[in-house]
């Protein structure tokens, strides 16, 4: 099945960059997304069949962080539910292009329900980003 075919509704996301050819260079190349469309002041991507655009916007509003789990987590954020095996490729793409990340990869909720790898970084905007994956995507909502 193609991410298009899915049964799961694909969502639309446009989030603000301060600076289009940081964007491109992250999006495409570190994170590997296809590029679409583009005009001078904002680029489409392909984020696993889900539609996300960067537009540029060059202020920035105020971080804000939560406590999770020993961590603080940065809000807003976004991102995918991704196999541990896309997981880890994308952990070891983004730790081979030096990404600094937020939270380093590491396994959240080891041994309960929810168990789930988790790993948090920044675009060059300031983005929050978070990846996951669950062993049991039964357990994605699981309390």
């Amino acid at each position: 099945m193609t991410e298009p075919d899915s049964p799961i509704p694909r969502f639309h996301l446009a989030m603000p960059v301060d600076d289009l050819a940081a964007a491109r260079y992250f999006y495409g190349e570190v994170l590997g997304l296809e590029q679409g469309r583009s005009a001078g002041t904002w680029v489409d991507w392909n984020l696993h069949g889900h539609q996300f655009v960067t537009h540029l916007a060059p202020t920035r509003a105020q971080h804000i962080h939560n406590p999770v789990d020993g961590h603080d987590v940065p809000v807003p954020h976004f991102g995918l539910i991704l196999t541990i095996p896309a997981f880890q490729e994308l952990a070891g793409r983004l730790r081979a292009a030096d990404a600094k990340f937020v939270i380093e990869p590491y396994v959240r909720f080891a041994g309960e329900p929810g168990e789930q790898w988790t790993m948090f970084l920044l675009d060059p905007a300031g983005n929050a980003l978070e990846f996951k994956a669950f062993a049991d995507d039964a357990q994605v909502f699981a309390t």
